[in-house]
């Protein structure tokens, strides 16, 4: 929040000191904080009473609540987004967290997914959260691609790129489709497409039909922008998204409403919706985001807490991205280093395996 330095500077040190505890307590258990529980190990010494006055005036200023009458506070939306612009400290990942993170890493192994589905095991399993990875887009050099028949309705398209990747998908062709406009499409798109990615080609592919109609059929050409289209569509973007962990969100949910949001909030995961959102989540600048509560657009109904952070490839281009959902109450000092952690290694076991 743009205001979180001005509001920090209207508080006391007792103030100060009577917010964090509140909040350090929360995310440790979840439960309200009250001023006698506050009374023990101040830092100075000061009755209940006056812990309540603070509590108050924390709470009149909308950085804390107080879920029943004569109960303790929590922090708001607004409190843990202050705690943690400026107040949280964040440390480096206890060596435990590391190792568990550090062997993901398989030897000598090529396969991208079994390693990115290892990561959000692992993170997973460290955060006790949910772990959100999108794995990067194949973006090497098409070197060539065709179009085999399997029946009047049921094609496959191979893609072979030139590091050695082999995409196969299959598609439903238009009308018509013979082997022989199929060889005509396949033949029409290895002139055009060697030694350009598979999003140049989708740039430049509808124009060359336009100026080169005269060269190839009608149903060919349909062929083509129907053949390429089967790699840039949903089923692509879905695959992309790994999630791992669900059972620890709902270990964390209590009854009804509780229940309800963390349900809602498979339902946005399985439908794998926006995935192009939750990697712009991560464009506005380097290193970790936190998204707490509806401040996090992809999952705002949730009342989950988002942490996010880019991977990186050898050039500096942010690739995907990892991250962990949970409650709001995530204990984000640990979380963070530990998501940055895991970003970094990502982008340089991709990098390592490019």
């Amino acid at each position: 929040m743009t205001d979180t330095p001005n509001i920090l500077e209207e508080l006391n040190d007792r103030s100060r000191e009577v917010f964090r505890r509140v909040v350090e307590g929360y995310l440790a258990n979840g439960d309200p904080v009250g001023s006698r529980t506050l009374t023990r190990d101040f830092s100075e010494k000061v009755s209940a009473a006056t812990i309540r006055n603070v509590m108050q005036d924390l709470e009149f200023m909308g950085l804390l609540d107080s879920p029943h009458v004569s109960a303790g506070r929590i922090p708001t939306q607004r409190g843990l987004r202050m705690f943690v612009d400026g107040l949280m400290e964040v440390g480096l990942p206890d060596s435990a967290d590391r190792e568990k993170i550090d062997a993901t890493r398989g030897a000598g192994e090529r396969d991208v997914a079994g390693l990115l589905d290892r990561v959000g095991s692992a993170l997973s399993g460290v955060t006790q959260g949910a772990s959100l990875v999108l794995a990067p887009k194949h973006e090497a050099p098409i070197k060539h691609i065709e179009f085999v028949s399997l029946g009047h309705d049921r094609a496959l398209g191979v893609l072979v790129l030139a590091d050695g990747h082999v995409e196969n998908r299959l598609f439903t062709p238009p009308p018509g489709q013979t082997p022989s406009s199929m060889r005509e499409a396949a033949n029409f798109l290895n002139a055009l497409i060697e030694g350009k990615t598979l999003s140049e080609v989708q740039s430049v592919i509808e124009t060359e039909i336009k100026k080169r109609r005269r060269e190839i059929d009608s149903l060919a050409a349909e062929l083509v922008q129907q053949g390429l289209a089967v790699w840039d569509g949903d089923d692509d973007r879905n695959q992309r998204l790994i999630v791992r962990g669900r059972s620890n969100l709902l270990g964390v949910a209590g009854e009804g409403e509780d229940l309800d949001r963390i349900r809602s909030l498979f339902d946005d995961l399985e439908r794998k919706r926006d995935i192009a959102e939750f990697l712009e989540l991560t464009d506005e600048g380097h290193g970790v985001r936190i998204f707490i509560g509806s401040e996090n657009k992809l999952f705002s109904l949730s009342g989950s807490s988002l942490v996010v952070s880019p991977y990186m490839n050898a050039d500096r281009k942010i690739i995907g991205a990892v991250g962990v959902i949970g409650p709001t109450r995530l204990n984000y000092g640990r979380i963070v280093p530990i998501v940055d952690y895991t970003a970094q290694l990502v982008g340089k076991l991709l990098t390592d395996k490019s």
